[in-house]
C-alpha cells in the first residue's frame, strides 16, 4: 500500500468518525443564549385574530407540533427541556404572528420566510416576537405555503426563541434555508375538498350505468345471436 492510499484511507475514516458540522467548521454548536428564560412554563400566544387573507386555521396546529418538537428534545442541542403553555393574551412569553408576505409587509430581505425577534434584559428574554409569512413568489406567481412548510418555519424560528443560532449543519432544523416539502395550498384544499368529492362519486355513477348498460348491451345482443344460429339451423 503505498502513500497515496494511506492518505486516502485515513481521509475516508476522519469523514465518518468526524460529524457533518464538525467539517463544516462548527466546533461548537452557535446559540444565542444557554439558558435565556428564568421560567417555565415558557407561555405562547398564536395570533389567530389578526391575520393575513391567505392565513390557514391548519397553521395553528403546526405551532403545536412544532412546540412538541422542541418538547421533547427538538435537534438535540438544548441544554434545558423547554415547557410550553398556550397563553390567551398577546403579553405571552414568545408572541406568533402570521403575515402575507414579509418583502412587501415587513420589508424583509428576498427569500426570508420568518423571523424571531427577542427582547433581552439581564442576560435573559423577556419576550420574543415570530413573524411568518403565509406564503411568497415563485417567479411572478405567489404561492401559499403549505402545512408541511409552515411547521418547518414555525420550529425554526422557535428554535431561536429557545436561544439557538444557525447551525452549518443542512440537516439541522436550525440550517438557515428549508426545503419546500409540498405546496398544497390548505385553504384551496378545504373549499375544493367538497367538489373533489362530489365530482368523484360522480365519477362512480357514470362508471356503474354505463358498465349496467353494457352488460345489458352484452347479454341483449348474446340472445339475440343464439336466436339467429336457431333460425339457421
Amino acid at each position: 500500500m503505498n502513500t497515496r492510499q494511506i492518505i486516502i484511507i485515513a481521509l475516508l475514516i476522519i469523514a465518518l468518525v468526524i460529524p457533518g458540522s464538525s467539517l463544516l467548521g462548527e466546533k461548537e454548536y452557535p446559540k444565542f443564549l444557554e439558558e435565556p428564560w428564568d421560567h417555565s412554563p415558557i407561555t405562547v400566544y398564536i395570533d389567530e385574530q389578526n391575520t393575513p387573507p391567505h392565513y390557514s386555521p391548519s397553521y395553528q396546529p403546526t405551532v403545536i407540533r412544532a412546540l412538541q418538537y422542541w418538547e421533547k428534545g427538538g435537534n438535540g442541542k438544548l441544554s434545558y427541556n423547554p415547557v410550553f403553555e398556550l397563553a390567551n393574551t398577546s403579553d405571552a412569553d414568545i408572541y406568533i404572528m402570521w403575515v402575507e408576505n414579509m418583502e412587501e409587509v415587513t420589508g424583509a430581505e428576498e427569500g426570508v420566510a420568518g423571523f424571531c425577534r427577542p427582547m433581552i434584559a439581564n442576560g435573559r428574554y423577556v419576550h420574543a416576537d415570530i413573524v411568518l409569512e403565509v406564503g411568497d413568489y415563485k417567479g411572478y406567481s405567489w404561492q401559499q405555503y403549505g402545512d408541511d412548510n409552515m411547521e418547518q418555519l414555525v420550529t425554526h424560528e422557535l428554535g431561536h426563541a429557545l436561544g439557538l443560532g444557525h447551525s452549518n449543519d443542512i440537516r439541522d432544523i436550525m440550517y438557515p434555508t428549508y426545503e419546500q416539502r409540498e405546496n398544497l395550498n390548505p385553504l384551496l384544499v378545504q373549499t375544493t375538498y367538497p367538489l373533489i368529492v362530489i365530482s368523484i362519486l360522480i365519477a362512480i355513477g357514470i362508471s356503474g350505468y354505463l358498465g349496467v348498460g353494457w352488460l345489458r348491451y352484452h347479454k341483449r345482443r348474446k340472445r339475440l345471436e343464439n336466436e339467429l344460429l336457431k333460425e339457421m339451423k
